[in-house]
């Protein structure tokens, strides 16, 4: 390969690299109103919010959160991943942050870095006791379960019961003992079935209010905080 040859094929990978990333730029206002968590570059999680008012490269965060990180006056990097519900997949971005007033982040150099196909929120593990009313069918009535994991748009819980895919139900759990018992209604996406004759049933939470999501979020983020500085 001659070196002109080796100059234009440089110069069209660039070309590509600038063309790809002004695509990206377009799609970003369409990822308004998105939940997502927020982290350190080495993947340290600070908070969680609502991705709001983007404008070019340039936006805010809602905290949802109880606690974030100090007030910083200096922006920081971080790295912000939501899910798309409409187009549902998981959304990559990165951008600098500071703080304002009233748990509202500035976002500056907003950009996505990749989409794709899976679940961008942090899933917090669990063994907890928890219940599920299905309104039909054999399992009709409210029966035990556990409550295997959990995120801000579904959980994932463990029964003995057989349910199918598709089926909704209510399901119910105390994250924490200091709180209210949390109630979502669900619908069953994914079903494993586990030794012992249990089932897995991987769920999507349904019809859930904006003040809904924040008790969840803000449950979640409680649970793993209390879950870390326990460890």
């Amino acid at each position: 390969m001659g070196l002109l040859d080796l100059f234009g094929r440089r110069e069209k990978e660039q070309d590509f690299e600038a063309n790809k990333e002004a695509e990206r730029a377009k799609e970003l206002p369409a990822y308004s109103g998105i939940r997502v968590e927020v982290t350190t570059l080495d993947e340290r999680l600070l908070f969680v919010a609502k991705l709001m008012g983007i404008r070019e490269n340039r936006a805010e965060l809602h905290q949802y959160s109880e606690t974030g990180i100090l007030k910083v006056e200096e922006p920081i990097p971080v790295k912000i991943r939501g899910y798309s519900d409409h187009e549902r997949k998981a959304v990559y971005m990165e951008g600098s942050i500071t703080s304002g007033p009233e748990h509202i982040w500035q976002v500056t150099d907003l950009a996505i870095t990749r989409v794709e196909n899976d679940r961008a929120f942090f899933r917090l593990s669990t063994d907890l006791d928890a219940s599920v009313t299905a309104f039909g069918g054999l399992e009709a009535g409210e029966k035990a379960c556990k409550l295997l994991n959990i995120s801000v748009g579904g959980a994932c819980i463990g029964s003995p019961c057989r349910y199918h895919k598709g089926d909704k139900f209510l399901l119910k759990v105390k994250l924490l003992e200091d709180r209210p018992e949390s109630a979502m209604f669900c619908q069953v996406l994914r079903i494993v079935e586990r030794e012992h004759a249990d089932f897995e049933y991987g769920c999507r939470f349904l019809e859930l209010t904006e003040e809904d999501q924040r008790a969840i979020t803000q449950n979640i983020f409680a649970a793993q905080r209390k879950k870390r500085s326990a460890s």
